[in-house]
């Protein structure tokens, strides 16, 4: 006899899509990780480029005061300076935007794996819900025969008794 389908089929089905797509999401969202790591770096390194610059620049000042050059280029090396410093605190900030940008993708990524797992844990769950179902209904049929057998020879028992009788 044939065994009855599976009664959460569709629901397996729905479950293992909502998998895939919980995988795709991961995937893309530690894409999107890498992408913002990869900002970081770039925005560290122009900001360090920036502060070797001015880390240059502040040297050559020095130099030019030990040297005794005249006052307004030494002040005009002291405003362009101050110009370095503003890019710098620009460039700085870019940073810390940057950061905040990589811990936002840091957290959807967790958030991306624990809902992943939640869904591989629904679908074990499912998988071993159908096991003890697939036993269930193989007992089930296995005490259906028992009772065809029983039926079927005390039904021959009792025509051979009514055949004795007969004699």
């Amino acid at each position: 006899m044939k065994q009855p389908e599976y009664p959460l089929e569709q629901l397996v089905t729905i479950k293992k899509k909502k998998l895939e797509e919980a995988e795709k999401t991961l995937r893309e969202k530690k894409k999107a990780l890498d992408a913002e790591e990869e900002k970081l770096k770039k925005a560290e390194q122009a900001r360090n480029e920036v502060k070797e610059h001015r880390f240059a620049k502040l040297t050559q000042l020095r130099e030019k005061m030990d040297e005794g050059a005249p006052g307004d280029k030494v002040q005009q090396m002291r405003y362009y300076l101050k110009e370095v410093d503003h890019q710098l605190v620009q460039k700085e900030t870019k940073v810390t935007e940057q950061k905040k940008q990589v811990e936002n993708a840091k957290k959807q990524v967790e958030e991306a794996r624990v809902d992943l797992l939640k869904k591989q844990q629904d679908i074990e769950k499912l998988r071993m819900h159908r096991e003890e179902w697939d036993k269930d209904m193989r007992l089930i049929e296995s005490h259906k025969e028992e009772l065809e057998t029983d039926e079927m020879g005390s039904s021959m028992h009792s025509r051979k008794k009514i055949k004795k009788k007969r004699k």
